[in-house]
């Protein structure tokens, strides 16, 4: 049973609300400050039981350092989460618009705003993280400073949320990986998407015949992305995400491309997280 689980940033942060979509709330959460810490509590033992790492995002695309983590690590994906970001004004009980001076949050959390927030003369003040912000908020039981941040935030901190749905772009999704270690997790029977890193052997036409192989087999290839090999002269590893109707078919496929490339790792097998 899952009790623990390493995130990235603090109580109320956008991880937390995709380990509580994939575990349910009645889950601890090990805030970590970097994805890197992340990884090394879910791999340590009897640090946590899972973690969750977002991997993308449908605006800012791939998160590329996070793949490399991936690859590093002998954490295998067992599930995925597509989260919708939807950032909030959030303010202590009982403040008005009329009464903010200030803005507070992360960098990227205030660009993906910046439409709402020009209409206003407030200081945009840029923090370390969107729920850190909030939980300040409350502490200081400020009367003329709001937070951008998530819902989630609000509840944890007893803060109301002055304007709903902020954000810029209405259809901004992070993708987010749940992780295990080897063996301490049931296979997903109804799996029908899995994560590979693979490498060819570079020569003329090789990547194709891997693609090739997917599309033969009735296989979606909904991302590939390339990775150049450290100490090598121009060469790439490639990470693919494939979805399936069945099992056996994977399977199938993974055996063939076994024979024209050099390397396969299969991350995971698990169930379409969808939109």
């Amino acid at each position: 049973m899952i009790q623990k689980v390493s995130i990235q940033g603090y109580e109320g942060s956008f991880h937390q609300a995709a380990a509580q979509h994939f575990f349910g709330k009645n889950i601890e959460v090990i805030p970590c400050p970097t994805f890197r810490e992340v990884i090394k509590k879910a791999t340590a033992k009897n640090e946590a039981d899972a973690a969750v790492m977002a991997i993308e995002n449908s605006i800012a695309g791939s998160i590329l350092p996070n793949y490399t983590l991936l690859q590093n690590s002998n954490l295998v994906i067992v599930g995925e989460i597509y989260l919708k970001i939807k950032q909030n004004l959030l303010v202590n009980k009982g403040v008005q618009l009329e009464d903010i001076k200030e803005v507070h949050s992360h960098p990227i959390a205030l660009l993906q705003c910046m439409d709402y927030l020009e209409k206003y003369n407030w200081k945009l003040v840029e923090t370390e993280d969107t729920a850190l912000s909030a939980k300040h908020i409350h502490q200081h039981k400020n009367k003329h400073t709001a937070a951008v941040a998530s819902k989630l935030a609000a509840e944890l901190y007893n803060l109301d949320v002055i304007a709903p749905g902020i954000e810029n772009a209405k259809n901004n999704y992070t993708r987010f990986l749940v992780l295990q270690k080897q063996g301490t997790f049931q296979n997903e029977i109804n799996a029908d998407k899995a994560s590979i890193n693979f490498r060819t052997d570079h020569s003329k036409g090789s990547l194709a015949k891997v693609l090739n192989v997917i599309a033969a087999a009735g296989i979606n290839l909904s991302k590939l992305q390339s990775f150049p090999i450290a100490g090598s002269n121009f060469k790439y590893a490639f990470h693919a995400d494939l979805e399936f109707k069945a099992i056996n078919t994977f399977m199938k496929a993974i055996d063939k491309i076994e024979e024209l490339t050099a390397y396969v790792k299969v991350y995971g097998v698990y169930k379409n997280g969808n939109c």
